[in-house]
Order: C-alpha cells, then sequence, then structure tokens
C-alpha cells in the first residue's frame, strides 16, 4: 500500500472540509465576509478582461462581476462547483465561460491566460501557498494583477498566542491560522516580474487584508498603494 505525503494528506483534509462546509457556506460566508468580497470584485474590475476566480466556491461572488468581465472559476471541491453552476445557471450568467475542479497549485491553464487571478480567503488553505502563488504568476498575462483577500496572522501580542493556540483545530477546517505577511513580500522579492502593489485591512477585525500584485511587462504602469474536470453547462477555457 502507498503511503501519503503530508502535502497530500492536507489537500485531502482541505478537499473534505470543503466539501463539508458546501451545505451553508453561503449563510456562513455571505455576510461575514462581503467587505473583503466586494473590494476584491472592485479591484479586478480596474483591470477588467477576463477573470480567473480560484477557489470560487459556491459561485457567491460571481453574480457582482460586471457584465464586461469575462470570468472562470475554479475549486477544489466538487460539491461546491455544483453549487455554483446552479447558480450561474438559474441566474443566466453569460459571461461566466466555465467552472472546473482544479488545485489552486496545479492549474492547467496555459501560461498568460488571465488578465486578473482573483482569490478570495483561499491562499492560507493550500498545503503550499507559494506553489500557488507561483502558478497565480504562471497563468496572469503581463500587465495583469492577482488580487488576493487573505488571513494575515499577528506579528506579536495576544492574537498570535490565540492562533499558537487554536492552529491545530483550524487544520481539521482546511484553515491556517498562523501566516505572517512576510511570507507574501518574499514570495514577491524572489518572482521575476512580479511586485507588491497594495496591501489594506479588511474586516472582521483586520484579521484579513486585501493585498495586489502586478505582473509588469504591461503597457499600463500600476502605482503602489499602502493604507479538471468541466461541469456540463459551462463552455471549455481557451
Amino acid at each position: 500500500m502507498t503511503s501519503l505525503s503530508n502535502v497530500d494528506l492536507d489537500k485531502q483534509t482541505v478537499t473534505k472540509a470543503y466539501d463539508r462546509w458546501a451545505p451553508v457556506y453561503d449563510l456562513v460566508f455571505g455576510a461575514v465576509f462581503e467587505r473583503g468580497r466586494d473590494a476584491a470584485i472592485a479591484a479586478a474590475e480596474r483591470v477588467g478582461g477576463r477573470i480567473l476566480e480560484v477557489g470560487v466556491g459556491t459561485g457567491i461572488a460571481l453574480p457582482h462581476y460586471s457584465n464586461n468581465c469575462r470570468l472562470c472559476g475554479v475549486d477544489i471541491s466538487e460539491q461546491m462547483l455544483r453549487k455554483a453552476q446552479e447558480r450561474v445557471t438559474e441566474l443566466e450568467l453569460s459571461n461566466v465561460e466555465g467552472l472546473w475542479v482544479m488545485d489552486a497549485e496545479h492549474l492547467t491553464f496555459p501560461d498568460d491566460s488571465f488578465d486578473v487571478v482573483v482569490a478570495q480567503y483561499v491562499v492560507t488553505t493550500a498545503p503550499n501557498p507559494e506553489a500557488t502563488l507561483d502558478e497565480f504568476a504562471r497563468v496572469l498575462k503581463p500587465g495583469g494583477e492577482i488580487i488576493l483577500v487573505s488571513r494575515v496572522g499577528a506579528e506579536a501580542g495576544p492574537r498570535r498566542a490565540l492562533e499558537h493556540l487554536f492552529a491545530p483545530a483550524a487544520r481539521k477546517l482546511g484553515w491556517r491560522t498562523e501566516f505572517s505577511f512576510e511570507r507574501y513580500a518574499r514570495w514577491a522579492e524572489r518572482t521575476d516580474a512580479v511586485r507588491l502593489i497594495e496591501r489594506r485591512a479588511m474586516p472582521p477585525l483586520g484579521h484579513f487584508s486585501l493585498i495586489r500584485f502586478a505582473k509588469e511587462g504591461g503597457a499600463e504602469v500600476v502605482r503602489p498603494s499602502f493604507s479538471q474536470e468541466s461541469f456540463p453547462a459551462a463552455r471549455a477555457a481557451s
């Protein structure tokens, strides 16, 4: 019998956790993370074009994008995507190109496929966050942006102690409580053509941040601001 690596076990844990979340995802995450979701969508629409939503979940964000944006969505949970497809069909979201079951660390899209990659509350759940960010940069066109709403761990104080205490339980839910902002900054520093352009605290209680990276090489200059399986009604990705 083949033994599973820690990474494989982490992926299984995340997949099972999100399958369990699927029936109550909208209720739990709809209102609590609304402001972060709206901020990510607004940032993505400023770039426009073809947008990839990684960790699209039940598709809760899809109806809020402008019809001028072309949307693709991926998620590791098939149950989440079934609900997303129901939403796309019910609301007749013609700007959604497709929804796919896909691992964020191994996206099957070609290089330079998207103008924007959006990932909300996703990166800190990935077994290998840096590899996930590498994939985002690979499929992003020069001149495009990676837009995250993501957990940022406390650097010190009582919140850091609590994060450490609850880390084992959080992992079983598919979350990573301890994740410093320095990991995002170090990733950008070592990644060719990618630079950090914004970090902004998001509710609830500033535990999350809107984080934007630009991929250099496009015509537009962005200035920093710091304050596999396809579903039936979906069209194939080009």
